[in-house]
């Protein structure tokens, strides 16, 4: 690729998504370092031509931009703030885009800070699931400045292909808030559907070739259903991570005077699995409930 000032990426978080797009930076020829708790998950990224920092310290002092993926919002706190965080040990210029789900006060306390230090702070969660981060189809939602977002598009496009900017800084969270409210209802509703379609004697397969196609299609029904009905309850998004999102939400809807039946719904069901022991398996288990 054609050199430029913002070649120098490091990725913090590989996790089932962070993976995958670290990935795609790598295949584009931009120069990646790349840090995560577990080290084996960088492995086979490093022996692809990308260098391994043994501390977000090291990997924030020789980076252009940082985009850090983790998995709470304690994390986030964590790798940014500090003496040992990204922001102590960038230099003037750099970027940090957080595309945690994480709480929209956590996000403006992050461009706050990092516009102290003469850092510009993006928060761009995401949504697409394990899929989307393999196939490069990510939404990207987008809070912050708008020059520092026109500066990140073109790193951001590698990763997804539905990119919008929101607005100021938790713009990008409050969207993915908004985002997962709409999927948490929707899960119980798959789930409730297809639960009834096989107590009912039909093949679970046929009836989501005609609904999936339909009024009632969704993301959800067309890409989990299957997972369901072949009983693959390995995480594109963890029930854990879900549950925390769910949470985000909760408190910042309360915060607004909002009612969220169809959310608290969720939110208590997903808890329940969380106590079954199910925390650990993708968000459509949650099916096992319905059995």
């Amino acid at each position: 690729m054609t050199e430029t000032k913002d070649n120098r990426i490091g990725f913090i978080g590989l996790g089932v998504m962070g993976h995958s797009m670290a990935g795609h930076l790598l295949d584009k020829g931009y120069e990646m370092r790349l840090y995560t708790r577990t080290k084996a998950k960088a492995d086979d990224l490093v022996a692809k031509g990308a260098v391994w920092c043994d501390t977000v310290a090291e990997l924030a002092a020789a980076s252009d931009i940082v985009i850090t993926i983790v998995g709470y919002p304690a994390d986030v706190e964590q790798v940014y703030l500090g003496g040992a965080g990204i922001f102590e040990n960038s230099a003037p210029g750099t970027m940090a885009i957080d595309m945690t789900t994480s709480d929209p006060g956590l996000a403006e306390r992050l461009w706050a800070a990092g516009s102290e230090k003469g850092i510009q702070v993006l928060d761009a969660p995401v949504s697409g699931g394990d899929l989307g981060a393999r196939n490069a189809t990510l939404s990207i939602m987008v809070g912050g400045d708008k020059e520092a977002f026109d500066r990140a598009l073109p790193v951001l496009e590698v990763m997804g292909k539905n990119i919008v900017y929101q607005g100021k800084a938790g713009s990008g969270q409050h969207t993915k808030m908004a985002n997962q409210i709409a999927i948490a209802a929707g899960m119980v509703a798959v789930c409730e559907s297809l639960a009834y379609a096989k107590r009912s004697g039909l093949d679970p397969e046929t009836v989501l070739a005609s609904i999936g196609q339909g009024a009632a299609g969704s993301w959800s029904l067309n890409n989990l259903g299957p997972r369901i009905i072949n009983e693959d309850d390995q995480p594109g998004f963890f029930i854990k991570h879900f549950i925390k999102d769910m949470g985000i939400a909760v408190e910042s809807a309360r915060r607004m005077n909002l009612d969220t039946p169809g959310l608290d719904l969720a939110y208590s069901l997903y808890k329940k699995m969380a106590e079954m022991g199910f925390e650990d398996n993708g968000t459509q288990a949650l099916y096992k409930l319905f059995q």
